[in-house]
């Protein structure tokens, strides 16, 4: 089995941008990723290309894969569109890995793109509720942030959890934001302004929710053989894991756990032949701050009901034991759907080189991303390790 690494990374600004399309705003985010390799890459060696888009808006379904590529001047390159609600992102990437280990490239691109900002908000939320259960949820008037407040509810009632520790997701990630020049709301909050913001669905409220944006994101992948030419600081993709659950929370045992989260995360592990205590460091799928206190229970970094002491004592900050979200997360970063899985890979791979800027962590070797389709349907988790095998 082939080994492979990331040997480029790029993206866009994440925000509402009416002057750009889904071409040119992934147009950004490749020209990015090339410009990242360290040795000669051409656009004749990319072999495949997966492109994530779920299609809100920018009139992107169809073709909107081989129309992106055939933008960037890849039009010869086999293209397939990846659509897995907010996990494809993570698909494409894994899609991008299984094609570099069963031999068929050496050399893949996974990207992603969305524009959601150019459509009215009853149409943004009707096709972010059709991302989760249709019939039975999204009929009968269940909102998204509807569905994450009432795993919220259940993670209150079960463990005791406290508005204080879920704004405290909001006050780090808009921290880490601030310092990322491509986030849409890069700025800082007060814990006394994120518990005290407008409700949107009991118990969660605005600063509890991620923005809806605009944004691409692109990676190159390469096996051992040719990344040797094109990378001086290697970052390897060690594990990859997919899952796929229960679409419908009345489906579940529990609302306050993601069990896809829970099999992607062990095939990932099992993958890298690592533990969760290997993992130095995480981007985690925060489309509401309920959505991360529940993967760090998921992905095995604290026990479950632990999750709120976990995020107030400082753990999953920049100077904590792991930290989560250095690039702002969904909340601050932004959420382009189909970019959101690469652009977290976008951030591991610059942390790993020591190229985040104002957000680097010194030290270090070993990430993690994980990406949420819906409340859970689907999920992709993948690890990263610094060097060379």
């Amino acid at each position: 089995m082939n080994d492979v690494y990331l040997v480029g990374a790029g993206q866009s600004d994440y925000g509402a941008f009416p002057g750009k399309s889904y071409r040119s705003l992934f147009a950004t985010a490749f020209e990015d990723a090339l410009d990242s390799v360290d040795g000669d890459l051409d656009r004749a060696d990319v072999d495949e290309a997966f492109l994530a888009t779920l299609g809100v808006g920018g009139r992107q379904l169809g073709l909107s894969g081989p129309a992106v590529t055939e933008h960037v001047g890849l039009a010869g390159t086999p293209c397939t569109r990846v659509e897995n609600a907010c996990a494809a992102g993570g698909s494409a990437i894994r899609s991008a890995v299984a094609a570099i280990r069963g031999g068929m490239a050496d050399v893949a691109l996974a990207g992603g793109v969305e524009v959601m900002t150019d459509t009215s908000g009853d149409r943004t939320r009707y096709w972010l509720g059709v991302s989760g259960e249709t019939e039975w949820e999204r009929m009968a008037g269940t909102t998204f942030a509807g569905v994450y407040a009432q795993m919220a509810d259940a993670h209150v009632g079960e463990y005791g959890t406290t508005r204080e520790q879920l704004s405290a997701v909001a006050v780090k990630n808009h921290a880490n934001g601030a310092d990322n020049p491509h986030a849409h709301l890069g700025f800082e909050c007060s814990l006394e302004q994120a518990v005290g913001a407008a409700p949107v669905a009991d118990p969660l409220n605005l600063y509890d929710c991620c923005p809806t944006s605009d944004g691409a994101a692109a990676v190159l992948l390469a096996s051992a053989d040719v990344a040797e030419d094109l990378t001086d600081s290697p970052v390897r993709v060690t594990g990859s894991g997919q899952a796929s659950g229960r679409v419908g929370l009345f489906q579940r045992p529990s609302l306050t756990s993601i069990p896809a989260t829970e099999a992607a995360a062990r095939e990932a592990y099992d993958d890298a032949g690592v533990g969760v205590d290997d993992v130095d460091f995480a981007e985690v799928h925060d489309c509401f701050s309920i959505a991360e206190l529940i993967a760090y229970e998921d992905l095995g970094f604290c026990e479950p009901g632990e999750s709120g002491a976990y995020v107030e004592s400082g753990a999953t900050g920049p100077d904590g034991d792991r930290p989560v979200n250095l690039s702002g997360g969904l909340k601050s970063k932004g959420h382009p759907i189909g970019a959101t899985g690469v652009g977290q890979a976008v951030e591991v791979f610059e942390q790993l080189r020591g190229e985040a800027g104002d957000r680097q962590v010194d030290g270090l070797e070993r990430g993690l991303t994980h990406n949420v389709g819906g409340s859970g349907g689907a999920v992709a988790v993948h690890v990263y390790e610094e060097g060379w095998a």
